[in-house]
């Protein structure tokens, strides 16, 4: 993909190829201790940022970690809220293993229903990405307090087609290996997600080469990589729904997605549901939004995907507004 992107510029590939070099070299500092468990369903823990006030399951996506929503000590949307009227719970789904390799999307959100009825109905739920569309299948099922959805795809319809497509021939491709292994590798996913802007991918790279930067954005460069290249390994149940079920078939979208035996119907939640979309995501567009379909009260940004949760203009964006309306809906 380097090589493709850079055709011609021979500066361009060189920088890219420094800015790798720079990236694989740089100091890790040590990974802080992981936050205590409150709870378990299975292999999937819930775990406790602390903070005197409501109570605020996040859900985090299957792909890559949990920990782009607690990405440095002083980049933490979770720690930053535990300080605000928060008590943010972070949903970890562990490691799957081979011998669950019929557990579907679906059947992740089954375990995280536990969960949410361990803390009570005060809860309310966040889900960023898939774990946004899991977190509404979950409030449809299991309702909290509130609901929010941040960067999260419901009408798959609303992609790209050459990306629907994309996603669909590689899990094609990648089958038969996810169903020898009982595991579907992260890489794969890592790969459809490069091809929906890899000049983007390339170009971050090369600047990175090129520029001198201060030791502080290099942290940030560094652990927002480390995140974004990261991550357990999906269920091939889990990877076929996404590759046929969503992008294929669109069941979110179309109205015939069904968790535990229910058809998931966004217009049937009895909790208020915000959803938070940007205009500019290149990963999930804002036209896949379940607010795009007349459900909930949408708030739009114009940051990226990953910008919004952990940018330069995060906190006066996202993160103030979700505290606001977090606690006007403990209000109502």
């Amino acid at each position: 993909m380097l090589r493709s992107e850079t055709e011609g510029a021979p500066d361009r590939l060189a920088a890219g190829l420094a800015g790798l070099r720079a990236y694989q070299a740089a100091e890790r500092p040590a990974a802080p201790d992981p936050m205590p468990v409150v709870a378990r369903s299975g292999r999937v823990a819930l775990r406790d940022y602390g903070g005197a006030g409501r109570p605020v399951i996040f859900v985090p996506s299957l792909i890559n970690s949990h920990d782009v929503l607690d990405l440095l000590p002083d980049v933490s949307l979770l720690r930053w809220l535990a300080t605000r009227g928060v008590r943010p719970l972070l949903v970890d789904w562990g490691t799957p293993q081979p011998d669950e390799r019929e557990v579907s999307i679906a059947g992740h959100v089954e375990m995280l229903l536990p969960l949410i009825e361990a803390i009570g109905s005060d809860a309310a739920l966040a889900g960023y990405c898939l774990g946004g569309t899991m977190a509404l299948a979950a409030a449809a099922i299991r309702p909290p307090a509130a609901l929010v959805t941040i960067a999260a795809p419901w009408r798959f319809a609303g992609f790209p087609d050459d990306a629907r497509t994309g996603l669909a021939d590689l899990w094609e491709q990648a089958r038969p290996t996810a169903e020898a292994m009982g595991l579907m590798p992260l890489e794969v996913l890592q790969t459809a997600f490069w091809r929906l802007d890899p000049r983007r991918t390339v170009e971050k790279f090369v600047a990175f080469g090129r520029t001198d930067r201060s030791p502080e954005a290099t942290r940030l460069f560094v652990a927002l990589e480390d995140w974004a290249n990261g991550g357990a390994p999906l269920t091939p149940a889990a990877g076929r729904e996404m590759a046929e079920d969503f992008f294929r078939d669109d069941r979110p979208g179309g109205g015939g997605w069904q968790v535990a035996g229910r058809t998931i119907d966004p217009s049937a939640l009895s909790c208020p549901l915000l959803d938070i979309v940007s205009s500019t995501d290149r990963i999930v567009p804002a036209a896949s939004a379940v607010s795009g379909m007349g459900h909930g009260e949408a708030m739009t940004l114009g940051l990226g995907h990953v910008g919004m949760i952990v940018g330069g203009r995060a906190r006066e964006t996202l993160w103030q507004p979700l505290a606001q309306w977090l606690a006007r809906s403990h209000m109502r």
